[in-house]
């Protein structure tokens, strides 16, 4: 059977921006953390060049995109959603990359789902996200301990009437619904650390 995906980038550990950058391979397996099994092998994966550039590290070949760590933060953060939210999430990278800060994303992202420049889902989608913390983690091998997993469903402009969910947590791994009435209306599952 011929191989879906080819790597883009394998690197040894680099110097970029001034944080070590993994090579292209330990992104691939740091990010896949946040994905389900059983999408993993077809995974789209973005993650960084040794220069710190924002690159895809393998094309994908179904409906979930991974988000390598990012070198500059401390521990260990990947994700994983639903291609249904790639306009969603690439937006709020590009407004991130110009410097915007969390509220005015939130407020930029709402008005242009409203105007319809921004196309939210229309079926609820779901995003995975994996930490761990600094001193559990070692990014030249990829490996984690003691890795925190969160799962979030958008479902844009839902309530708490609408979905008959909480909106603040209840209790560890119940769900809730946070931002509600918004674009970024989503429910919010933690399990308890």
């Amino acid at each position: 059977m011929k191989k879906l995906f080819t790597l883009i980038i394998i690197c040894p550990l680099s110097t970029a921006f001034g944080q070590t950058v993994p090579s292209g391979e330990i992104q691939i397996k740091t990010a896949l953390l946040a994905c389900p099994e059983e999408s993993q092998e077809k995974a789209m994966v973005y993650g960084y060049s040794p220069k710190g550039e924002w690159v895809v590290l393998r094309p994908g070949g179904n409906e979930m995109v991974c988000l390598a760590d990012d070198p500059n933060q401390p521990g260990l953060n990947v994700s994983c959603y639903h291609k249904s939210l790639e306009p969603f999430m690439a937006r709020g990278r590009e407004l991130k990359k110009e410097g915007k800060t969390f509220q005015q994303i939130f407020d930029i992202r709402e008005q242009e789902v409203k105007s319809g420049k921004l196309v939210m889902p229309k079926n609820p989608a779901t995003l995975f996200v994996f930490s761990a913390d600094k001193e559990k983690f070692n990014p030249a091998t990829g490996e984690a301990q003691d890795g925190y997993m969160r799962s979030v469903v958008y479902i844009a402009y839902a309530t708490a009437e609408s979905t008959g969910l909480p909106a603040k947590p209840v209790g560890p791994g119940l769900p809730w619904i946070m931002d509600p009435g918004t674009h970024r209306a989503h429910i919010m599952i933690s399990p308890k650390k």
